[in-house]
């Protein structure tokens, strides 16, 4: 399996333990406060906020938090100011590696960063060093459980979806960014339930890492920088074959 999917799937499993909840919730506050203050607080008029208000619903974040968030970033209260960032390098295998950030230090997090990616025998980057290998798309990722696969394609289809298809137990419907939130809401509409709603970025090609010490060294360097409270999203482009992720794992 390759590069996001893979990895957002290892990331929903973690993400369901209370424990990582918690920071998912920060994370994802973070990004609604960031677009409320470049957009406005108004959800219809502010689409970089009705996508972040999309993925906390996508999470079950309370209403409470979504609208104090809001209203951080608004300026009605009090709040952070967040600095975004984008890091760029390569981890163990040479997979190629984006680190969104969202940060009120930057010094911290660019130190963290970068120990991060040589710690696993990697490197940072320059910027614009990987980026060309990703397209920025919107993902929405739904149980397989939840619905019939002829259903869902049907649904996505007709919500404008761009295509769908199969990772482990789930069904990744991908768009257009544009049409992420037109797509999102059609569905959500039908009663359909996220298990991650956002605008990402999917790797064009993905590089096989098929060495089990590698691919450890990877998930590794992954891990540590998803749990840094600095990053928001992490996006690599490898593709690690099943057999050596339940080695792993």
């Amino acid at each position: 399996m390759a590069g996001h999917s893979k990895w957002a799937n290892i990331k929903h499993r973690k993400g369901a333990a209370d424990a990582k909840r918690g920071k998912i919730f920060t994370k994802l506050i973070k990004e609604i406060i960031v677009a409320a203050r470049l957009g406005g607080g108004d959800i219809d008029g502010n689409p970089r906020l009705r996508s972040a208000v999309a993925a906390a619903k996508a999470v079950n974040m309370p209403k409470d938090n979504i609208e104090r968030g809001i209203k951080k970033g608004s300026g009605e209260l009090e709040g952070v100011s967040y600095e975004e960032i984008t890091y760029e390098g390569y981890g163990p295998g040479g997979v190629a590696v984006m680190v969104e950030c969202m940060t009120d230090n930057r010094v911290r997090t660019v130190a963290d960063v970068r120990h991060a990616f040589n710690k696993s025998g990697g490197n940072m980057g320059e910027t614009n060093c990987v980026s060309w290998m990703f397209d920025r798309k919107g993902l929405i990722v739904v149980d397989q459980a939840a619905i019939s696969e002829e259903e869902m394609m049907d649904a996505a289809i007709e919500a404008g979806a761009e295509d769908v298809t199969i990772e482990d137990d789930t069904y990744q419907i991908h768009t257009d960014p544009d049409d992420f939130n037109a797509v999102s809401e059609a569905l959500q509409e039908k009663g359909i339930v996220f298990l991650e709603a956002s605008i990402t970025m999917i790797p064009k090609n993905t590089l096989e890492v098929s060495d089990q010490k590698t691919a450890a060294q990877l998930m590794k360097l992954l891990e540590t920088l998803e749990d840094n409270d600095d990053v928001q999203k992490v996006h690599a482009n490898f593709d690690i074959p099943d057999s050596i992720m339940e080695a792993i794992s």
